[in-house]
């Protein structure tokens, strides 16, 4: 297991619409990320954990929960968990925001 993760930069804050998710490339990995109406940033695998898979990015946020328009789950963005009665998990990456610098961790 790798105990080392680098941040990676991801943009500038304003870069990062609200409540509007914004798919970016880090090291080959599809990510979503989101911007939630009280500027908290949250990265996501861009695969939905559902059986037929597809996007997430296209989502809508609100509050901390992403809903799902392909499936109607929804899904917590800070522990990627798929709230009951569904069941399942987005893979999630910690974010860092600093001198309004939005950082990825992988």
């Amino acid at each position: 297991m790798n105990m080392t993760q680098t941040f990676y930069q991801a943009g500038t804050l304003d870069e990062f619409l609200s409540r509007i998710g914004r798919v970016i490339i880090l090291e080959g990995r599809e990510i979503a990320v989101f911007r939630t109406s009280d500027d908290h940033v949250f990265a996501l695998e861009n695969r939905n954990p559902h059986p037929k898979g597809g996007p997430i990015a296209e989502g809508i946020v609100s509050g901390h929960i992403l809903y799902d328009p392909l499936y109607d789950w929804q899904i917590d963005l800070s522990t990627g968990m798929v709230q009951a009665p569904d069941e399942g998990q987005v893979r999630t990456f910690p974010v860092k925001v600093e001198q309004g610098m939005v950082w990825i961790g992988l």
